[in-house]
Formats: structure tokens, sequence, C-alpha cells
């Protein structure tokens, strides 16, 4: 299986440490946050890495090379300025990603999750398998209903989404290359269907979207 990192982001909140660099590569616990999903994806076994960009991309190609230091092999899908959104950017790295299912996970959370068993992961039927995580205090409403291993429109248990996830390319097919798309909308859809599955993770997981919470993730990863 393929793995995808999402890098294609601005970064707007965490302004100005993103006017000179790219979100992914902003340092917590001593290394760029992106490093940590590529060394993680490594050692569950993920051998093929494809990774997208737009605001200051080419640091971000010269930081990480061809990924040869790390065991893993990385592709670079380069978007236009202003990015295409999560599922343009997908639907842009199709070609790189192949006709199986793969894995995405943003490239600005941290997270201990074990990626090794969505290597394995079931897809008989499904458009899509997400790992959710209790709702964070500046997303207290969550994104999505979970029961029996499946998300749902309406229910009890309403988690967030940690933006780690399996996808079947078919999700993506109507998707002009180069074009903007949003993904909660193609999810939103696959769960009407009865086509989204999903596991509830409750390990470490931090959504770094602000610099507080930049600095607050480095100073719990260097004690």
């Amino acid at each position: 299986m393929k793995a995808m990192i999402l890098a294609a982001g601005r970064g707007k909140r965490m302004r100005p440490l993103t006017d000179h660099t790219p979100k992914p590569l902003l340092q917590v616990g001593g290394k760029p946050l992106i490093v940590w999903h590529i060394e993680r994806l490594a050692r569950a076994g993920f051998r093929e890495l494809v990774i997208n960009h737009a605001h200051l991309g080419q640091q971000i190609e010269n930081a990480l090379g061809d990924g040869g230091r790390w065991g893993v092999s990385i592709r670079y899908s380069a978007e236009p300025q202003g990015a295409l959104e999560t599922a343009g950017g997908i639907a842009q790295a199709l070609p790189l990603l192949g006709d199986q299912p793969f894995l995405v996970v943003n490239g600005d959370v941290y997270s201990d999750y074990d990626f090794a068993p969505l290597r394995g992961q079931p897809m008989e039927g499904m458009d899509a398998h997400l790992v959710l995580v209790d709702n964070p205090p500046q997303h207290p409403r969550g994104d999505f209903f979970l029961a029996d291993g499946k998300l749902f429109e309406q229910g009890e248990t309403r988690l967030t989404f940690s933006g780690i996830g399996v996808y079947r390319p078919a999700l993506f097919a109507d998707i002009a290359p180069g074009s903007k798309a949003k993904l909660a909308p193609l999810l939103n859809a696959a769960i009407a269907r009865g086509k989204v599955g999903a596991e509830h993770y409750r390990g470490v997981w931090v959504d770094v979207g602000t610099p507080e919470r930049l600095q607050a993730l480095d100073y719990s990863l260097n004690t």
C-alpha cells in the first residue's frame, strides 16, 4: 500500500512562522512535523510515499529528497499557489498513487498512531476507512457519528476526524485533475451510501494549528 502525506496547505493560522517555512517543516521535538510521519510510516512497512506541496514547496523537496535516508521512496505532487484543497490534491496525485487503496495523513497533525494495521485494512464494499479521535477543545462538536465501525449521518457518538484515512481511488474519480475540491462532500455522500468505515483512536493526537499548540507539543516532546 502507498501512503500520501498532505503538505500543500498555506498554514495561515501559523503565521508569521509559515511566511518563510512551510508548515510541515516546522520543528517539534527536534525534527520537522512531516519527518515524524515519514519515520512512523517507514516503521509500519510503507515504502512508497507521495507528498503534495504548494506554498514554499521546493523547501519540502530540498529537505526530504528522495526519502532514501528513511528507507522509503518519496515522489512529489506539485500544486499551484493556493493549492487544490484536500480532495483536489489527492485527485491530482492519483497517477502516483495507483489503482489500489492508499493511506492519507495530514502533514500538520502529530500522533503516535501505529499505521501498520491500516496496510491490511479490509476495504471490501467500502470507499474509505477513517481514524477518529476524541474531540479536542478547539473542535468540541466533532465531525462524524460512529457506531459499530461505520460512520452515519446521525447518532450519539460524535468524534473528530484525525486526518488519517484509507481511500479507494474511485472516491476521487469524478474530480478533474488540477481542480479544487474539498474532501467533506465526498465523505458525506459516501456515508449516505453506507460506504465509510472508521475506528476510534484514543492515543496521542494533536492538530498543530496554531503557534501555541506547536509550542505546547514541542515542550511535551522535549520533557
